[in-house]
């Protein structure tokens, strides 16, 4: 994985991903203590940043495989940017999501045109689960997060950063990322290494599901104890990718992590003050930049909302936080 990668990916996405905005508030910046500059990835095609991903690997497909189909396992963001890169380029889709998924991502998958297979994430394993179907349909696995051509798909989020970023006069900030299995993580800081080092990456999670936070201070991959009952179900994982951990080891700084009650807070405060919807998972980074001042350095933070795809009740839980 390098920068040409990377801009190989934007070359693809050009004319049909978004470049979302770089928002901004007074009164973020009051709460958080320093200028806060929010890339709002919940406006992006599907209401994530895995839109970026997901597209950029079926386009890379050779015809021919990509024509047979392919098949991915996700709570939901990297499930809707499958099913819409799926159906850009004419193709069928299946999607293995657990069946604790918030029902607005499976109808937004089903609706999509993608077929979903639901399992236990407590009991079942994905991986294996994707794995068979794909061999007994002939469907190419693509991966929500390990995947060479899904971290090149993210890197595009960080080559805008970088841009936005400069626009404003900011060279020098830590930027911090909602972080589950690290695609977007590691995929923003390749780009920002070869285009702005002196922004640096660093990764948000939740409390009790901050396996990426905990390998970085270890030096080694960590799991997490539990693989759900979290709020933020969209970046919860069971530990950091093969591929992404030693890219996010060499180039992040360190881990933070935030509660539920934090999270919901920092949806709330996007919605009054940047007008946009973030879900729990998607939120965690604002939280962190709002809640978690003293673990981070400098003037400004950046900071990603990397989704919007939030049941109905949970925003309205986070609107009377």
């Amino acid at each position: 994985m390098d920068i040409a990668s990377i801009k190989a990916a934007a070359g693809r996405l050009a004319g049909h991903a978004r470049r979302t905005p770089l928002l901004s508030s007074p009164f973020l910046d009051e709460i958080a203590g320093r200028r806060v500059l929010v890339k709002s990835e919940c406006l992006q095609h599907t209401g994530s940043f895995k839109f970026r991903g997901a597209y950029n690997a079926v386009a890379a497909l050779d015809p021919d495989t990509r024509a047979r189909g392919v098949i991915a396992f996700s709570s939901g963001n990297h499930a809707q940017g499958i099913a819409a890169a799926a159906r850009l380029h004419g193709v069928p889709a299946v999607i293995v999501m657990p069946a604790d998924a918030p029902q607005a991502k499976v109808d937004g998958t089903l609706g999509l045109g993608a077929e979903v297979v639901p399992y236990d994430r407590a009991t079942e394993d994905r991986d294996a689960i994707g794995a068979r179907i794909a061999a007994e349909r002939g469907l190419t696995l693509i991966k929500p997060f390990d995947e060479p051509m899904v971290i090149a798909g993210q890197g595009t989020c960080g080559l805008e950063i970088a841009e936005q970023a400069a626009e404003l006069g900011v060279t020098t900030a830590d930027v911090l990322v909602c972080c589950g299995g690290g695609g977007l993580t590691s995929g923003i800081a390749l780009a920002l290494e070869a285009t702005a080092p002196g922004l640096r990456a660093r990764p948000a999670e939740p409390e009790g599901f901050d396996d990426v936070r905990r390998s970085l201070a270890s030096g080694e991959i960590e799991r997490n104890p539990a693989l759900s009952g979290s709020l933020c179900d969209a970046i919860v994982t069971p530990q950091p990718g093969n591929l992404t951990f030693p890219i996010m080891k060499r180039l992040c700084g360190p881990g933070l992590a935030v509660s539920e009650d934090e999270a919901l807070r920092a949806m709330g405060l996007a919605l009054k003050h940047l007008k946009v919807v973030a879900e729990p998972g998607g939120a965690v980074a604002l939280a962190a930049a709002l809640f978690r001042g003293n673990e981070i350095e400098g003037d400004a933070v950046i900071c990603t909302i990397s989704g919007g795809n939030v049941d109905p009740a949970v925003l309205a839980r986070a609107i009377g936080a």
